[in-house]
């Protein structure tokens, strides 16, 4: 294994030996508590731009999936490709075992050419960033140095966003699906359900656009870089038509609205993040992953907060008091993570259903 380097913004330096592919790369350092599930996040457009390091010390034991194909989506993967731009680890296990394995973890990140480290102390990295918060890094090998890089100045959404216009599905009710930086599961989520989605790019202008329902999917990045999107949500807030939106639709759905968002100091990356339903007893666990958030004062008053996060308060969905539209901050296709709250996609598909129906 090839010695590697971790340097951050603060100065401070790690070394580490390559398992991925061997190039330098610069991003956003951020920590993820999850203990499974290496291959959705991967590949999960929101961790565009990204140095991964998950918490969990041995990483790679059970492999990585194929990439077969369900009604056009992936069975195992978030997107088409590896999305973060390196993985930083403590312990890689080279040996794997899983009944669906089709290769290892490092061949795969040699694959996507994506440097992948081990032989860090997580922990004592963690600890940093839980103190600092995120901050700049970036793997260098064979002192090649490049200069940092903060992907949350570009607009990450038009990087990872569909280019084309997709059809699934063959259902009754239609969905017109913003593709912001979607994860495949929520597209398996919806078609379980008597549903065909039309997923557009994200700026794509979809006003006069014949469907039952819009969804505002997940992606990476700065909510306020999105600013066509939020402009053509504006516009749909004005209709009846039903309206759910996830993480970064969240944070987009709330600035049309009228409310802001800002950075969180470390962000919310793991598979345990309790939120509650206000005024009720009513708590579920959810899989998260995220940086933004609302701010919770500026939401308008025909609106109301949906749940919260039992950890720090912040916010995790928003809710029309009238009209049928409602966000959360959360994953509830999960993948991965757990389904506590897939049942939000049923009240989507109900409220399309009362709609068109009206």
């Amino acid at each position: 294994m090839k010695k590697a380097i971790l340097k951050l913004a603060d100065g401070s330096e790690y070394e580490g030996l390559s398992f991925g592919y061997e190039k330098s790369v610069a991003g956003e350092l951020v920590f993820y508590t999850a203990m499974t599930g290496y291959p959705e996040s991967l590949t999960d457009p929101s961790y565009k731009g990204q140095i991964l390091i998950p918490t969990y010390p041995m990483i790679g034991n059970y492999g990585v999936p194929g990439d077969e194909k369900t009604n056009g989506v992936s069975n195992f993967y978030e997107s088409d490709k590896i999305q973060c731009s390196a993985l930083v680890i403590s312990n890689y296990s080279e040996r794997y075992s899983h009944w669906d394995s089709k290769k290892s973890l490092g061949d795969w990140l040699k694959e996507w050419q994506v440097p992948g480290i081990c032989g860090i102390d997580t922990r004592a990295l963690t600890k940093k960033l839980r103190e600092y918060g995120s901050m700049s890094g970036k793997i260098i090998f064979d002192n090649e140095d490049i200069p940092f890089y903060d992907p949350n100045q570009d607009n990450l959404v038009a990087m990872v966003s569909t280019k084309d216009i997709t059809t699934y599905g063959s259902g009754k009710y239609k969905v017109l699906m913003v593709d912001c930086g979607m994860k495949n599961n929520i597209l398996r989520c919806l078609l379980k359900h008597d549903v065909t989605i039309k997923r557009v790019p994200w700026n794509y202008d979809f006003i006069n656009e014949d469907y039952d329902g819009l969804f505002i999917s997940n992606g990476p990045g700065d909510p306020a870089k999105c600013t066509e999107t939020v402009e053509h949500i504006k516009k749909a807030l004005k209709e009846d038509r039903p309206i759910m939106g996830i993480c970064l639709g969240n944070q987009l759905l709330a600035l049309a609205a009228g409310a802001t968002t800002y950075k969180l100091k470390y962000g919310h990356r793991s598979h345990n993040q309790p939120v509650l339903i206000p005024g009720t007893h009513r708590c579920f666990i959810t899989s998260q992953n995220h940086g933004y958030a609302i701010d919770d004062k500026t939401i308008p008053s025909d609106w109301e907060t949906m749940f919260i996060n039992l950890n720090d308060g912040t916010n995790e969905g928003i809710r029309h008091k009238e009209k049928p539209f409602f966000s959360t901050q959360f994953h509830p296709e999960a993948s991965s993570g757990p389904v506590d709250t897939e049942s939000l996609f049923a009240e989507f598909f109900n409220n399309m259903v009362k709609y068109k129906n009206r």
